[in-house]
Parts: C-alpha cells; structure tokens; sequence
C-alpha cells in the first residue's frame, strides 16, 4: 500500500515537472512580460509620493511640590496622545492648516495625506505627511504641528505640548517602491505563466499513448510514428534522385540496343 502511494507521488510529481519543462517558453514568456509591465507602470504610470516628519512631546511641566505625581502624571500624557491623534486631524485644526498652507490645499486633502503614529508608552508622536511635492509635505507638516500646539491651550486647557523636531524636506521618494513592484511582478508573472501550462495541459485532449487510450475504455488499433517533415523531405529527394537513375539507366540500354548503321543509310543522309 506504501509502496503503491509513493509509486503515485513520484508520478505526480513527474508529471508536474514533465508538464512544467513542456510548457516553459509560457512560463518564461509570461514572467518576461509581468515583471516588465510592473516595471513600466511603475516607473512611468505611478506618481512619486515624498513625505516629511516632524516630532511632538507631550510633557506638562510640574511645580517642585508635585515631582512626587510625576509618574502618574506621565502615564496621564501618554494616555491622552491618542485623544491628541483624533485632535489633529479633525477640522478644527485642518482647517486652518489648508489656509496657511494654500496652494489649492483643502481638509479632504489634508485627511488623506497626514498620518499620526507614536510608539508604545512613548510621549513623543509623529505628524507624518506624504505628498507629491517634497517641498510641500515639509511645510504642511511643520504647520500642522504648529497649529496643533497653539490651538490646544484653549481647546483642552493645558500646555503640554512641544515641538521635539521640525520637518526636513527628503528628496528621496517613498513610493512607489520600484525593486518591490518588480519583484511582485516577477512573482505573478511567474505563478501566471505556470497557471497558463497546467491549464493548457488540462485543455489538451491529443491522444499521447495507450495509456490515455486505455483511462477513455478504447481500444488501440495500433501506433503509427511521427516523422518529421525534415525526414518527409529527405525520403522524398531520395526517391526523386532515384527514379532518374533509373530512366538515364533504361535509355542507355535502349540506345545500346539499336542496330548500327549501314554505309548506304549513312550516304542517304549525307
């Protein structure tokens, strides 16, 4: 029974790379053109988006009699980033964000190119902005934080927020990322062109052996060989090259044959 189930494995998987060697100009063409339709779009389609950081710390400042809350109150901040996070990104301060900033600049907009993040038990967070224009990311970041910590004082009474690091202008984009594209493209262009072969192979209904004959309940009349269209025209040239030797033979023997001519036949003619 062992014996039966490895015999079928090893045939599978015979078959799979029988089917695979086969078909392999698909898959080779296939990867060839996927990985270079990721490269074009990507490199050509898709827009280069930069972004920029800027840093804030939330950190209320404690009189000399309070150090001993220090703990607790830090615990205090750090839970209320997350309320800051919902803070920033509201119209309250976008909307006056899109007014510093201009250049046909609107809440929608902003919405979708600021993103906050903050590590875990961490008071300090990050505004990041990611835009077409490096120039401009830098600045919408830098105005955003800005706003944020002048318009918290009245918002939520407090003051503990400051700005631990402007935004840069980075001039390297961030996406789209062009080995990662490629190397996607080159996966389904791969996983496509093999799909390809095993569906062709599936849809192939030629006749290959008595063994197909046999799986369909037919009976095999018997096999007649493929040959080749190189071997079709030799045979053919062959047999041309020997019917004239044969006929050149025949007539050399006829003319062998005729009786030579008289004097007086030969002196008629002249």
């Amino acid at each position: 029974m062992n014996e039966t189930s490895h015999s079928e494995a090893t045939l599978s998987i015979e078959d799979i790379l029988l089917t695979l060697r086969k078909h392999l100009k698909i898959i080779i063409g296939s990867t060839i053109i996927v990985t270079l339709l990721a490269f074009v779009v990507t490199f050509f389609v898709m827009t280069p988006k930069y972004q920029s950081t800027t840093q804030l710390l939330v950190n209320r400042k404690l009189d000399d009699n309070q150090q001993t809350a220090v703990l607790q109150q830090t615990q205090a901040d750090v839970q209320m980033i997350n309320t800051y996070k919902d803070i920033i990104t509201s119209p309250t301060i976008l909307k006056d964000v899109a007014k510093d900033v201009g250049n046909g600049q609107t809440v929608s907009k902003l919405t979708d190119e600021i993103s906050i993040s903050s590590q875990q038990n961490s008071q300090v967070f990050s505004v990041d902005v990611k835009t077409t224009d490096p120039q401009e990311a830098a600045k919408i970041a830098n105005i955003t934080a800005r706003t944020f910590r002048n318009k918290i004082k009245s918002i939520m009474s407090v003051n503990n927020v400051s700005i631990v690091s402007k935004a840069a202008v980075n001039e390297s984009p961030v996406s789209p990322r062009l080995p990662l594209n490629i190397a996607i493209g080159f996966v389904l262009g791969l996983l496509a062109g093999i799909s390809l072969a095993f569906l062709n192979e599936a849809l192939d209904k030629t006749v290959k052996d008595e063994a197909f004959l046999a799986e369909a309940g037919l009976t095999s009349l018997g096999i007649v060989s493929e040959i080749s269209d190189k071997d079709i025209k030799k045979r053919a040239s062959a047999g041309q090259q020997h019917g004239q030797h044969g006929h050149h033979t025949r007539v050399a023997e006829t003319t062998d044959e005729l009786p030579p001519r008289s004097a007086e036949s030969r002196r008629r003619v002249n």
